[in-house]
């Protein structure tokens, strides 16, 4: 079944106090898509985000990002006032992020939720930190410790807790308890939040794409608590980093920083942190995208301390073996491989063993006048094609962006003659597509440019910033129903009920003719008999 989703990340959504969340907005959202006839919203990752702000670079792979805790659902628990929350300074624009501030002034918010919370009085608390404890213990005690340390690197803390020996995680532990218990009631608010809407989303017929980094962030509580997973030294100093050799978009190449994996440790113990992690992302999400999966059969290595991503080197990854574990241990579950990049015969293959769709992006067609995979004459049915992802540019800034002759070629595949109608014509062309799910993003079906561009790569300062100042009118609900339904993606049940209505239109339209004709018929008659008389 053709289908079709919306992506549209949740510090994206409109919300009172200087950042999308789980709230009032994000009902409003999914009413929205189950309106325009969508079966998914696709998101990006939920993680706590550090340095830098991206999502992709998290503090812990399981934890779930504060900010995403709506305050007026606090409010609503009687743990804050609206008051306090007014009066916090949390943003000046209206369409525009400012981690700073919230930084600096939601952290304290939560913490008067925090005290006036009475865990003895919420049943489902206790059952959340049991099922949670194989990542929440460590999450917590890096928390409260990085806090201690002023919000420093664990690299940069006293050798002893560093290097967790026994004492100093037992002395911490002690020390730190009343901050622990802080995160802990976060990634409980978190939870349950997140799984209410999720479960709302779900009962509407919306079904959630989640967005997961192969790599985890070096600055961060895996990385600390587990050194075994990673190509670290014995002070925790990383061996070589991950990032993307040099290509026709940047000379040097990309310099992500996160720590490799030890794949051969991985192996020897049947990839059990992956397998808890996947378990984990397929409990919040109904389809996992996986970030990066080209780096699964061949990752890139840079040394440690290169400034540049220059001087790396190829290594080899799990490959299948990985997979095919996963699937004996968690059983079949719904994934997309994010296999753009560098790809080689042995990485398109890899991925077509897996099973699992791949993507496809249609702003990436248009170079050059040559046959582009990204072409849709070229996919195949099982992929997930979008005009541009979280790092593209909006349709609308990539078309301003092109040169005149890939202009021109556009123009011409897609088959319009106005410059102005080719993001809608990118657009079209990708629900139109033989792929078997389509996601656009948010910004294209509201036509904005590049103020409206999520991240650029490689850059840091106003990437991860936009959001949305209102919902999704009902004008454009019902312009992406119309694209959906013309693209036979609806719903199974609403496209039932389409035909139906489209078969008693016909039926009202013949019933309509056939009288007509007859009437005509009959007035040749009626004369002949007037001219006898």
């Amino acid at each position: 079944m053709r289908k079709a989703g919306v992506l549209c990340p949740i510090f994206s959504l409109p919300a009172n106090y200087g950042i999308g969340t789980f709230g009032k907005s994000a009902y409003e959202f999914v009413d929205a898509l189950q309106a325009a006839g969508q079966s998914f919203w696709q998101i990006l990752p939920l993680g706590q985000t550090g340095y830098g702000d991206s999502p992709y670079q998290s503090f812990s792979t399981f934890a779930g990002n504060p900010y995403f805790i709506d305050l007026e659902m606090l409010i609503e628990e009687g743990l804050l006032t609206k008051e306090e929350c007014d009066k916090a300074d949390l943003f000046d624009r209206a369409d525009w992020i400012e981690y700073e501030k919230l930084y600096y002034n939601r952290y304290p918010l939560l913490k008067k939720a925090y005290a006036r919370f009475d865990e003895t009085k919420e049943e489902k608390y206790a059952k959340f930190l049991k099922k949670n404890r194989f990542w929440l213990d460590d999450y917590a005690l890096y928390m409260a410790v990085k806090d201690s340390f002023g919000g420093l690197p664990f690299t940069a803390w006293d050798r002893d807790i560093r290097l967790r020996k026994k004492k100093a995680v037992e002395k911490y532990k002690k020390d730190l308890e009343k901050e622990m218990k802080f995160y802990e009631f976060l990634q409980f608010e978190f939870d349950r939040q997140w799984k209410k809407l999720k479960k709302y989303a779900n009962k509407k017929g919306v079904a959630i794409i989640g967005d997961i980094p192969i790599y985890v962030a070096f600055d961060s509580a895996d990385t600390w608590s587990d050194p075994k997973l990673f190509q670290l030294d014995d002070n925790l100093v990383p061996l070589g980093v991950a990032g993307c050799p040099p290509d026709a978009f940047s000379a040097t190449g990309q310099l992500w920083g996160n720590p490799l994996y030890d794949w051969k440790y991985h192996k020897k113990t049947g990839y059990a942190w992956w397998m808890k992690r996947m378990a984990f992302c397929f409990e919040l999400y109904d389809v996992v995208r996986i970030d990066h999966f080209r780096g699964f059969e061949s990752y890139y290595s840079i040394p440690y301390g290169d400034p540049t991503a220059e001087f790396g080197h190829w290594e080899q990854g799990p490959g299948l073996d990985l997979f095919i574990c996963m699937k004996k241990k968690l059983g079949p579950q719904s994934v997309i491989a994010e296999d753009l990049g560098f790809l080689t015969d042995e990485v398109r293959n890899m991925v077509k063993k897996t099973g699992y769709p791949g993507m496809k992006i249609t702003e990436f067609a248009f170079y050059g006048y040559e046959e582009s995979e990204y072409l849709p004459h070229k996919y195949n049915k099982n992929c997930v094609v979008y005009t541009g992802t979280h790092d593209n540019e909006t349709a609308a800034g990539w078309a301003k962006s092109l040169s005149k002759a890939d202009r021109e070629f556009a123009k011409e595949y897609l088959g319009i003659r106005r410059d102005m109608d080719i993001p809608d014509g990118l657009i079209a062309m990708s629900m139109m597509s033989i792929a078997d799910t389509a996601i656009i993003p948010v910004q294209d079906y509201l036509g904005l440019g590049n103020e409206a561009r999520i991240n650029e790569p490689s850059t840091i300062g106003d990437d991860w910033r936009w959001r949305m100042t209102e919902g999704l009118s009902d004008e454009c609900v019902a312009k992406i129903y119309a694209l959906t339904k013309r693209s036979f993606r609806l719903p199974e049940k609403l496209f039932a009920k389409e035909v139906k209505a489209e078969a008693k239109k016909r039926k009202a339209a013949d019933k309509a003719t056939a009288k007509k004709t007859k009437k005509k018929a009959e007035k040749p008659e009626e004369k002949k008999v007037k001219k006898e008389d």
